[in-house]
């Protein structure tokens, strides 16, 4: 027994070597806005064994796995100490979902997780689940995490196993090791999801980008994504909630959308990531879009491209809740190099690689939407007709030219 018991532990361990120390080359073409790569920057694979096996083998002779890991998605992202953090979701096989940190030298490949899961405290009213964090650098010193906290609905009817309330849970940290629970936020919606606070104080306050929502799932009358102030943090309440984009028919965000992560303050304004979500009949459909708002008044959009920016491709379309992107999380560096994390099907975490010239290009200089097919046709021929123009005063020979 003992010697089947070494050797699947050095299976194990030069598996797990081998993921953690695995070159994340970029895939070839792309569309000239950002680069996709070839593996996930983070799967459940990554878990550290020490957090998945008990390696005492006289309590686990078989070497059996004792905690299971599900998936690991919906990461937040932030820059410390020179490292890429990432602190993703991480959902047990038991579905409950923590918190955990792992870092990259880099920002593509060979993240590696902390010793030990992150220890978020709870409140006096105890979370059911916690998941999708947000982390923020405020100007106040502190990094902040906003993440949604559920609880089962308390009105639920009697037999209803489903139903819940889901709120904006907030803690912060000077290390991202130890972190100090704060009230939920308040607001007035009875459902709130993807809260994502602005880095800097707005007229002397903290600034929330929201999302009113009716009910757990279906955005219902409210929807969009909503911007709000509060005299506070601790304590924090939004009493005046304006939705600065809402969701629109026919279009990626017809059913429900969301801020992704915080915006990126830039000299033209700040850049925004979120995800729109449309009904088709092979279920919900996850994308992720950009829009700007202006650098003095946050609620006002003044760019906004049409369409999709990342949409599921290949094998990302395929997990536990397929057909699915969602990123909250990215990480600017001094360079204007953009690394984007985003999570594919609720199984895996991606990394994309872009610059802030790049964003701004395809932000300021692609039409927005038109709402109407014939609308979309002209744009198209707008630059088919440049296009051809462009090639008579050239005299170049067209592309697809035989």
């Amino acid at each position: 027994m003992e010697k089947i018991f070494n050797e699947r532990l050095e299976y194990l361990k030069k598996n797990h070597e081998t993921l953690l120390t695995q070159k994340n080359e970029p895939l070839e073409g792309g569309n000239g806005i950002i680069k996709r790569f070839h593996h996930p920057a983070l799967t459940a694979a990554h878990i550290p064994i020490t957090w998945r096996y008990d390696l005492n083998e006289s309590t686990n002779p078989y070497l059996m796995e004792r905690f299971g890991v599900n998936t690991v998605f919906n990461t937040g992202a932030i820059k410390w100490n020179n490292k890429y953090i990432l602190m993703p979701r991480v959902e047990s096989n038991d579905r409950k979902s923590f918190f955990a940190i792992a870092e990259s030298d880099n920002g593509i490949d060979n993240f590696k997780f902390w010793d030990e899961p992150v220890v978020i405290p709870e409140t006096e009213n105890p979370d059911t689940n916690i998941y999708d964090m947000r982390l923020v650098a405020h100007d106040d010193g502190w990094i902040y995490g906003l993440f949604c906290t559920e609880r089962k609905d308390p009105a639920a009817a009697p037999g209803d196993q489903s139903s819940a309330v889901a709120q904006c849970g907030i803690v912060r940290s000077k290390d991202l090791k130890k972190w100090e629970r704060l009230p939920d936020l308040k607001t007035k919606s009875p459902q709130q999801r993807n809260v994502v606070l602005h880095p800097e104080f707005v007229n002397g306050k903290y600034a929330f980008y929201t999302r009113p929502q009716d009910s757990f799932i279906e955005a219902g009358q409210g929807g969009g994504i909503a911007f709000g102030l509060s005299d506070r943090i601790i304590g924090a309440e939004v009493t005046e909630e304006t939705v600065i984009d809402p969701k629109m028919y026919h279009t990626v965000n017809e059913l429900k959308n969301g801020q992704g992560p915080a915006p990126v303050k830039t000299k033209y304004g700040w850049l925004h990531l979120a995800h729109g979500v449309r009904n088709t009949a092979a279920g919900l459909r996850y994308v992720l879009y950009l829009f700007m708002t202006d650098l003095k008044d946050l609620t006002k959009i003044t760019y906004k491209p049409a369409g999709y920016f990342i949409a599921p491709e290949g094998d990302e379309r395929t997990g536990d809740v397929s057909n699915v992107v969602f990123s909250n999380g990215w990480i600017m560096d001094d360079d204007g190099k953009v690394f984007i994390y985003y999570a594919s099907s609720d199984s895996r975490v991606h990394v994309a690689v872009s610059t802030i010239d790049q964003l701004l290009d395809y932000v300021m200089n692609t039409p927005s939407d038109g709402l109407r097919s014939a609308t979309t046709v002209q744009r198209l021929l707008g630059m088919i007709n440049a296009n051809k123009a462009y090639v008579r005063e050239q005299k170049l020979q067209p592309a697809n030219s035989n």
